[in-house]
């Protein structure tokens, strides 16, 4: 009988143990699991800022004209709420694509366009997830002349 009785704590203790292995898999699987969504989402935090300094730095170098800001992004020159823009749309992997494959979008809009030869023109740029998920937006102005 005694052999008997060894054998059966001998099983439940190695059930014991299987619970715990499986109870400290479950918790690293979802430890991983939230890492992967961060890292993911600080990567499209990365991409989107540094498409936005593009978008950004080639409003400010041909002076807030939109047409040529499109060019230099690869976009197109839109009309966005009455007002001139630039749409420039990315895939996943933050190349750009056309509208059918897009993932991400990048929008920036003219604001406002002072007349003379030291006017200020100021716009809305953002970028964001095409499902209308804004990731970064911020203003953006440049001399006009």
């Amino acid at each position: 009988m005694s052999r008997r009785s060894k054998s059966t704590l001998f099983l439940i203790e190695q059930l014991i143990v299987v619970a715990v292995f499986a109870i400290c898999a479950a918790a690293c699987v979802r430890i991983l699991t939230a890492s992967y969504f961060m890292a993911t989402e600080a990567n499209d935090m990365s991409n989107a800022v540094r498409v936005a300094e593009s978008g950004a730095e080639s409003y400010k170098a041909v002076s807030g004209d939109m047409a040529k800001t499109a060019e230099i992004l690869e976009g197109n020159s839109v009309i966005i709420d009455g007002e001139a823009g630039v749409i420039v749309y990315y895939d996943n992997d933050w190349r750009v694509c056309g509208e059918a494959d897009a993932y991400y979008v990048l929008r920036l809009v003219s604001l406002s366009d002072t007349s003379g030869p030291q006017s200020l023109l100021s716009g809305e740029l953002s970028v964001g997830k095409l499902s209308g998920e804004e990731i970064i937006a911020f203003p953006v102005a440049a001399r006009g002349g």
